[in-house]
């Protein structure tokens, strides 16, 4: 069997190529070839996606058991993927997102019949269009596609927290080490379902090749669900150190000039996610999530610790912080003397 991946050594993909790779699966990787080196036994492609041409010259007289797009994030590029890739191979697997469903949630769980709304976040309605332009190209014949929908996933080379700035949760990192206060939505109480990516590719392993999964929606999310606050406490405790929270409205967050988090936030970990994966267990009857997020989040955090690249310093986030913990003491501090 014959895998090809637009992107390949992402945080989620990356252990999917891994898994496809250990199953025997011969891997092509299409990409600009700056993280390929860390994925020993698979065939690179060098060439940029967005360029078409150049794309489509990559894959004359190639087929593929399985192209999976882990970089299509507009229209335009699902376009240009069902161009290009119709007639070469027998699934195209676009990787979605679960963002993109109903903001705020109505009613219980979540499953693939949620509509697809999000007002809040201009990536989800893009992901969700993309879904529609793969789910039209399949109906009329043109790309056996089928469509994955993650949630939150991390892997070693990412650690998952509420609120971190542009250069990534280094800096909540190191203010939970410092003993600071780290900023959390709400209360810190609304449900969040946090996936590693091994457990990911070990589920998106069993739909490739799956002629099942043809023509379908499927959400790939962890089954364990927790609290922002137990999140953050785990990620703490792989530090070695407590946690300290500063609980600020989300829609204060969202609502700052230095940071967008609109989308982030009120289109997404601000609402409690409660995910029902029965067709993934109907499509992958063997998928069975192994990993719990306090192990894997341990193997995460002391990748940080190792690894000097990824501590990247971020003074602006912090003293932003620092000003939205002050602002919240302050009015903790009015509101108990109007108390008293």
């Amino acid at each position: 069997m014959k895998a090809c991946f637009l992107g390949g050594t992402g945080i989620i993909s990356t252990d999917v190529v891994r898994v496809l790779l250990r199953e025997g699966w011969e891997v092509t990787l299409i990409n600009r070839g700056n993280r390929n080196g860390e994925i020993p036994g698979v065939e690179q492609i060098i060439c940029d996606v967005q360029d078409e041409a150049a794309l489509t010259a990559a894959m004359v007289d190639r087929y593929f058991d399985m192209v999976a797009d882990f970089i299509c994030f507009h229209p335009a590029q699902a376009e240009r993927d069902i161009r290009v890739f119709s007639g070469k191979t027998g699934q195209f697997i676009f990787i979605s997102s679960a963002s993109a469903y109903l903001k705020p949630p109505v009613g219980g769980t979540i499953n693939e019949s949620t509509p697809l709304i999000n007002p809040y976040w201009e990536y989800s309605r893009e992901k969700a269009a993309c879904e529609k332009l793969f789910l039209q190209a399949f109906e009329e014949g043109k790309l056996p596609v089928t469509i994955v929908r993650p949630s939150h996933t991390f892997s070693d080379r990412s650690v998952p927290v509420a609120v971190h700035g542009s250069n990534g949760v280094w800096q909540v990192l190191k203010r939970m080490m410092e003993g600071k206060p780290v900023l959390v939505p709400g209360d810190g109480t609304s449900l969040w379902a946090v996936m590693s990516s091994r457990d990911f590719a070990e589920a998106f392993a069993g739909l490739c090749g799956n002629p099942h999964a043809l023509g379908q929606a499927v959400q790939i999310t962890s089954e364990e669900l927790m609290t922002w606050n137990d999140i953050h406490k785990a990620v703490a405790a792989a530090l070695g150190c407590s946690f300290t929270p500063c609980y600020v409205p989300s829609s204060m967050l969202a609502g700052s000039p230095l940071y967008d988090m609109t989308g982030n936030l009120l289109g997404d970990k601000a609402h409690s996610v409660i995910f029902d994966n029965s067709k993934l267990h109907h499509l992958v009857p063997h998928y069975v999530q192994k990993e719990r997020f306090d192990q894997a989040v341990r193997r995460s955090v002391r990748n940080y610790l190792q690894t000097p690249a990824l501590q990247k310093e971020d003074p602006e986030f912090d003293r932003w912080s620092d000003a939205i913990v002050s602002i919240m003491k302050e009015a903790a501090e009015r509101v108990a003397a109007i108390a008293r």
